[in-house]
Order: C-alpha cells, then sequence, then structure tokens
C-alpha cells in the first residue's frame, strides 16, 4: 500500500540475438513475456499503469508490446530522464511535472527503484558467470572442489590471492592440484606467483 512490493518483482532474462539487442527491442520483448504470463498465473495481479524509462521510441515500443499482449487497456507513459519529461500515447508534447511535485517524486522513484533492482540483477549475472567460467578452467577441480574452495575463500578474486600452500589447506584439494590451481590463476590474471606469497 503506497510503497514498494520486492517479493513482486520478476527478472527477465533477454532472448534477443546479442547483435540484434538494444533497450528498445528488449523493452519490446520483456513486456511482451510479462503481459504474455497474466494468463498462466505467473503474475498476481494486473498493474494499474506501466511505466517505462525513455522517451517517444520506449513509448512507442511499450504500447505496441501493451497491444501485441492483449494489455491494450492498461496506460502506459515513458519517463525521459534528461528533462523528467512524461510521454504520454497520443501527446506530442510530453507533460512537464512540477519540480518538488508528489507526482513526480513518485515517477521518479518508481524509475529509480527499477534502475536499482536491474542494476543488482546485472552484477550478481555477470559475477555468477566470471567466478563460473574461470573455476570450470582450473585443472583437476570438479564441482567437489570448486564448491569446497568458494566456501573457503568466499570469491574468486581472494581465491587468485591465495598462494598453493593456503589452497592445499583445504580439504580435499591435494597439493599438485593446488600448486596447478595457484599457477592457474596466475597465469589468467597475468601474474607471477611464488609459493610463499
Amino acid at each position: 500500500a503506497g510503497g514498494p512490493s520486492p517479493a513482486s518483482y520478476r527478472r527477465f532474462r533477454v532472448r534477443a540475438a546479442t547483435q540484434d539487442a538494444n533497450d528498445v527491442l528488449m523493452l519490446g520483448e520483456v513486456l511482451r513475456r510479462r503481459f504474455a504470463r497474466r494468463e498462466d498465473g505467473g503474475f498476481a495481479s494486473t498493474p494499474d499503469l506501466v511505466i517505462v524509462d525513455g522517451g517517444k521510441p520506449q513509448l512507442g515500443v511499450a504500447v505496441a508490446a501493451l497491444r501485441e499482449s492483449g494489455a491494450d487497456g492498461i496506460p502506459v507513459v515513458a519517463l525521459a530522464k534528461r528533462e523528467e519529461e512524461l510521454f504520454v500515447p497520443g501527446t506530442a508534447t510530453p507533460l512537464l511535472l512540477s519540480q518538488g511535485s508528489p507526482e513526480l517524486f513518485l515517477v521518479k522513484r518508481v524509475r529509480d527503484e527499477a534502475h536499482r533492482f536491474a542494476i543488482t540483477y546485472h552484477r550478481e549475472t555477470r559475477g555468477k558467470a566470471m567466478t563460473a567460467s574461470a573455476l570450470d578452467h582450473l585443472p583437476g577441480i570438479g564441482p567437489k572442489r570448486k564448491k569446497a574452495l568458494l566456501k573457503t575463500f568466499g570469491s574468486l578474486k581472494r581465491l587468485a590471492a591465495a598462494s598453493a600452500t593456503e589452497i592445499a589447506a583445504v580439504p580435499g584439494i591435494p597439493a599438485d592440484v593446488a600448486e596447478d590451481v595457484a599457477a592457474f590463476l596466475a597465469e589468467t590474471r597475468g601474474g607471477v606467483r611464488s609459493d610463499g606469497e
């Protein structure tokens, strides 16, 4: 009632081909997928208003995506950050909400919370992908050893800073594997490591 509802937040992994991806195409994809799921119980309720980040191009694709999804009865607006202009379908001139007004505060708060949520997700996804790809290439390290290393060191960065002796101290990691891991991580980061570091 009047505030964010994190339990209702949803994340979408964009499926558009990387070479074709841009923010307008991705926005359209996400909105089509979101509103297609209304019928299968994927979302608890239909929103009273859809606010998209951007200007006329983003508004145009949002209107089209809602129409394609059978959700064209839901009002949609676009908030352009430069001047905090609010674009409304069928209106050539954007609305300028008064600085300090409750309306401007609300739409900016919604946009900023969406940004925060998206950026957090992007960082988590990127971090997991980077960690997974580096650990997948460690010699002599399977799933159990990966788990033990991450549990002990907490991050790939801390593991890369560890000596072969420290790595060998992890239960289940033999000394020869620890030396290979230390050498591999030193090589991949472009550094040189001695066992005593």
